[in-house]
């Protein structure tokens, strides 16, 4: 089992990491970029445009981090719901390299199309169909195109990255669907890749303290735990790079395919290999809601 006492080693590894611009995706790419690897960082932001997403953030920066990590980063602009473009990226990576090792499927984009406090029958369902087709679809696009690359070498790993354990309702029709199915994503591509050595499985972080929700409570990293005044929750959070770490301990473990299938989380990965996050703290986000639900 490995763990930060002995750091993943992904010398040699070609990774994608599908919607790394930010968040969890780009703390993935960096945190697999320590770990030796290659890594591409696809997106729909780049330095010459933005997406309508209207967030600073880049593919190139995220590339220039892995880089900066120890890896190789290499920014490709991809819309992953349009087929061509995913099919130009694969190739690419194909052409230039002849394998593919991880995928890390973390295409999101629906935060500014989540109608939240609003029942589903009043719901807008071009937003319903627009989160579907950018937070399920274009996992399901980037797998089909990904993996007959990982086939050659009859081995890989496929990370879905989700949001909850997808046992309790997330309190908006749209948003719980979706996120949900991405954990279903998990489990079908296990089931039908394992014949082929490939492990396919699912990665949720806990309360994710990424650059958007960093601005949501006016703060910055550097003085984070001050959104703690607005939500006491705040101060349980996660960087990043903490569900990074557990990728790339994922990655780096030659048992990773007797959790084909599986939804796992930052925190318990963060037990069983033995990282913690950017800070040295070990956040426990079940543990937090099992302590904050307990009477006094």
């Amino acid at each position: 089992m490995t763990s930060r006492r002995t750091a993943p080693n992904l010398s040699g590894r070609v990774a994608l990491v599908a919607g790394g611009t930010r968040g969890a995706g780009r703390g993935i790419a960096i945190e697999l970029g320590a770990a030796g690897a290659v890594v591409y960082v696809s997106g729909r932001t780049t330095r010459e445009a933005r997406s309508d997403m209207d967030r600073p953030e880049t593919i190139e920066e995220t590339a220039e981090l892995v880089t900066a990590a120890g890896g190789q980063g290499i920014p490709v602009r991809c819309d992953h719901r349009d087929p061509a473009q995913v099919r130009a990226l694969v190739a690419g990576i194909e052409d230039r390299h002849g394998r593919l090792d991880i995928l890390v499927n973390d295409v999101w984009g629906g935060d500014p199309l989540t109608e939240w406090d609003t029942p589903f029958w009043q719901l807008d369902l071009t937003k319903v169909h627009t989160m579907w087709d950018r937070a399920v679809f274009t996992h399901v696009v980037t797998s089909r195109y990904a993996v007959p690359l990982m086939m050659r070498r009859r081995g890989g790993l496929i990370v879905e990255i989700s949001d909850g354990l997808g046992r309790e309702y997330r309190g908006n029709l749209a948003y719980d669907l979706a996120k949900t199915a991405v954990n279903r994503l998990a489990v079908a591509q296990a089931a039908e890749l394992a014949e082929h050595g490939i492990t396919a499985l699912a990665v949720t972080p806990g309360f994710l303290r990424s650059e958007a929700m960093l601005d949501h409570f006016g703060v910055t990293e550097a003085n984070w735990r001050d959104g703690g005044r607005k939500d006491p929750h705040f101060l349980a959070s996660e960087t990043p790079r903490y569900v990074g770490r557990a990728v790339a301990a994922l990655a780096a473990d030659p048992e990773v395919a007797a959790r084909a299938g599986q939804v796992l989380t930052s925190w318990d990965l963060a037990e069983e290999y033995g990282f913690t996050d950017v800070d040295g703290r070990k956040p426990h986000w079940d543990r937090h809601l099992r302590d904050a639900a307990a009477p006094n």
